[in-house]
Parts: C-alpha cells; structure tokens; sequence
C-alpha cells in the first residue's frame, strides 16, 4: 500500500469529530490490522513447511508436552480454539504425516494427537525460521515486546482467558 497518510489516524479524527472520543476505535483497529500483518508474514515464513501458524501452534503445544501427546481437548483448550477448529487442524497435520492420532491408553476412549519423528523435524526448522524473522516482530526491542505482552494481558485476562 505504502500510502502518505495513516488511514488508522485519519479514520480516528473523522471519528472524534462524528462520534466522539476514538482512542478505543483506534486501537483495535490497530491490533485487527497488526494482527493482519503478522498473519500473512507468519503464513509465508511457514507456507515451505505446508503450515499454517494454527496448524504451527499445535506442533509446538505437542512439543511442550511430555510425552509428545496430547488430548484433543486439551489441545483445544490450551490454544483456546473451539474443538472443530482443533480437529481440524489434527486432520491436516495427520494427513501431512506430522502427527498421528491413537486412542488414551490411560481410558481407551479418549484420542490422543501424537507428533511424529518427521513433524518434530518440521517444527524445529520452521522455528529456526521463525526466530530469525523475530516473529515478525524484529521492528521492537525486548522493553517494547514485554510492554506490548503486559498490556494485551490485561484484555485477555479481562476477557476471562485466565485468572491473574
């Protein structure tokens, strides 16, 4: 686009002058059009990889877990996604041969989603990439990443995310 003006500000004065104060209107115009941004970025860091930063995120959650395995459910609920989403993003990942399912041994009902040898070697090269593009991010120092993280914070823990 590369305009000469701040299509976000110029909205945020019409606004002001219409509607009143646009301090609120203006900032979450900022973040849906941030998060726009760093969606294509991510998808395209990740697109040689045939990911996804949803189908990413899941890689990742089954990398943190300890056995490398993980309930739909709790993928669900650890990502924050509803259980279609999850399922499938299992779906594509299964088909892609980076994760497998197979049933709770603790039950024998539940299904698990199990990262395989080849999506644990996906993940790892898609983080490298990741990390060196500083997630898109490279623009902020540390103070301003950590500001940024404590002030989306308090949205998320308003929104009843999680408990403070």
């Amino acid at each position: 686009m590369n305009l000469s003006f701040d299509p976000i500000q110029q909205a945020a004065e019409t606004w002001r002058a219409k509607f009143g104060p646009s301090s609120a209107m203006a900032a979450v115009t900022s973040i849906m059009r941030a998060h726009q941004i760093l969606l294509a970025q991510l998808d395209t860091l990740l697109k040689p990889y045939d990911l996804t930063f949803a189908r990413y995120e899941a890689l990742v959650l089954l990398t943190f877990s300890r056995t490398g395995a993980l309930s739909l459910s709790k993928i669900g609920e650890r990502l924050m996604v509803h259980p279609t989403s999850v399922t499938n993003t299992i779906d594509r990942l299964e088909r892609a041969e980076l994760v497998r399912r197979m049933r709770n041994p603790k039950d024998g009902r539940g299904v698990l989603a199990e990262i395989t040898p080849q999506g644990q070697d996906v993940v790892r090269r898609a983080t490298d990439d990741l990390m060196r593009a500083g997630f898109g991010m490279g623009m902020y120092g540390e103070a301003d990443l950590a500001e940024m993280f404590d002030l989306l914070k308090t949205l998320r823990v308003a929104a009843g995310d999680f408990t403070a």
